[in-house]
């Protein structure tokens, strides 16, 4: 692990990184920060509000309304009159040219986006643009989905014709998380939208400011009400709009635990759920792996956004043949990643989103190191003074650990993978399987048959193979198990956005 600055006095790079953020902030911060609901800007129903941290410096990053469920009452009654009254009526082509003017503003406004992603998130400047590529990609991509979703003609026999209809459920609920805000909200957004539905979308309450721009910027794109922001916690905001009888279709992404939760109150109502959850993946190196290809893709997998990603690659399985050599590869090109300020183009993991997901992952840590295991590198916070207010986790390698520790089982989201040794295929798949999570894997290996294979024999809604993380738009993105239900980032979304209506008409 490095970190720039070189000889630069510590307390003086803390001054420059604080500076930095302080100019960022004034450039790029949405100036609403209220409630967004039926196209107005307002005030919670309570009155109070809650702040944001950026998680670089520990300074406050802004004052966000703290909506509750007197809000979500508010929002949902809302979306539903923008439904009956405008938006159930527009034609596709309509939905098509919305949904692109807002992929055309989201790339006006990239760089804006993604500076201020890393603000709120603390995400690599780097990487938070190529998040930002991607979220004006997938609002181009539901517009052309727009225009191609269709039913059948069911052929039965001379006296009946039977067709079938996708309609849209009208107002759909949607919970976003903290580690993808904004791409996480296109996500959601895209299809919803397209297939025809209006929305009532929380936030994260730690990351809220890019989803409040992209509505600042749209106001004159998206009609009033058909898109509605209520900010606040998940108890306050979150449950409430997961109980709404009034909301007909649920999305969540976060963790398994919320969404059972969020299954039991979707229970009540009876309405339909798309969730995208936890994730311990395995990733797979055979021993005819080209290695640097290999390492490269494992920094990737374990590494990429410090490690918050529900899909990342925490569990290592490589082959006794190449173990050693491929562990002192990966080992060398972790300790070479610069941890740093996000707002640096040389940086390649900023913070953890807020101290306690700090705290969460040093547990986990400290626990394997309690258990024995050994670490290959990082396993610490950072020893340099320059980010001492921030939340940052060296990049973390752990070996010889048994497979029944919690820190293996359970996700751990932080820039830590798990190292295990494999000769036998068999055994090896038997482990990789042996979680509960189920959401996706990556395999390394020069060989397809091979490849093919262990594609199919890993439990995963999503196997790589020699790459990671790649999320282009219409590729079917969601898990098995308890990593969730439901696929979003593809035609399926909108089907998950639609009920099927029949019409049997009688020709005699």
């Amino acid at each position: 692990m490095s970190t720039e600055g070189g000889s630069q006095d510590p307390a003086e790079r803390k001054s420059a990184i604080r500076t930095r953020h302080e100019q960022a902030a004034n450039e790029v911060l949405p100036d609403h920060r209220d409630l967004f609901i039926g196209g107005e800007w307002v005030p919670s129903a309570s009155g109070e509000t809650f702040e944001t941290t950026d998680p670089t410096t520990g300074e406050t990053l802004a004052e966000v309304q703290a909506g509750n469920a007197e809000d979500v009452d508010r929002a949902v009654a809302a979306a539903w009159e923008a439904y009956d009254e405008t938006y159930s009526e527009t034609s596709t082509a309509e939905r098509q040219a919305m949904l692109e003017s807002i992929a055309d503003v989201v790339e006006e406004h990239s760089e804006e986006f993604a500076r201020l992603e890393s603000l709120d998130n603390g995400k690599p400047i780097t990487e938070a643009r190529i998040d930002m590529a991607l979220v004006a990609d997938h609002f181009r991509y539901f517009a052309g989905i727009a225009r191609a979703h269709e039913g059948v003609t069911v052929d039965t026999d001379d006296s009946r014709h039977v067709q079938t209809l996708r309609e849209p459920y009208g107002v759909v609920g949607q919970i976003i998380p903290w580690n993808f805000p904004l791409l996480m909200a296109a996500w959601k957004l895209g299809p919803a939208l397209a297939a025809g539905n209006t929305v009532v979308l929380k936030p994260a309450e730690e990351t809220p400011m890019t989803i409040l721009k992209l509505m600042e910027v749209t106001e004159d794109v998206i009609p009033d009400g058909v898109v509605n922001v209520v900010t606040g916690f998940g108890t306050e905001a979150g449950a409430p709009l997961s109980e709404h009888p009034d909301v007909r279709k649920l999305a969540f992404t976060g963790s398994t635990e919320v969404g059972r939760e969020v299954m039991k109150s979707a229970a009540d109502n009876i309405i339909d759920l798309t969730l995208e959850l936890g994730g311990k993946s395995p990733l797979v190196v055979f021993p005819d792996a080209d290695l640097e290809r290999a390492v490269e893709t494992t920094i990737t997998a374990i590494f990429f956004n410090t490690g918050e990603c529900c899909c990342a690659g925490s569990r290592l399985f490589v082959h006794e043949d190449v173990k050693d050599e491929f562990l002192d590869e990966l080992a060398a090109a972790a300790e070479e990643l610069t941890v740093d300020d996000p707002l640096l183009e040389s940086t390649d993991l900023g913070p953890k989103v807020t101290a306690e997901q700090v705290e969460r992952t040093m547990g986990y840590i400290q626990e394997a190191e309690e258990a024995g295991a050994a670490f290959v590198t990082g396993g610490s916070q950072p020893d340099d003074e320059a980010l001492s207010d921030g939340c940052f986790v060296a990049p973390t390698l752990i070996d010889d650990i048994d497979h029944d520790n919690r820190a293996v089982q359970e996700e751990i989201f932080g820039p830590v993978q798990e190292v295990f040794t494999w000769s036998d295929y068999d055994e090896m798949i038997e482990l990789a399987n042996d979680v509960d999570y189920g959401l996706a894997a990556g395999v390394l290996t020069e060989d397809l048959t091979k490849a093919h294979q262990a594609v199919k024999d890993i439990e995963a809604g999503n196997v790589w193979v020699n790459t990671y993380n790649d999320f282009p738009a219409g590729q079917p993105f969601g898990g098995y198990k308890q990593s969730g239900m439901g696929r979003e980032t593809a035609q399926e979304a909108v089907e998950h956005y639609t009920q099927t209506k029949t019409a049997n008409i009688s020709l005699r």
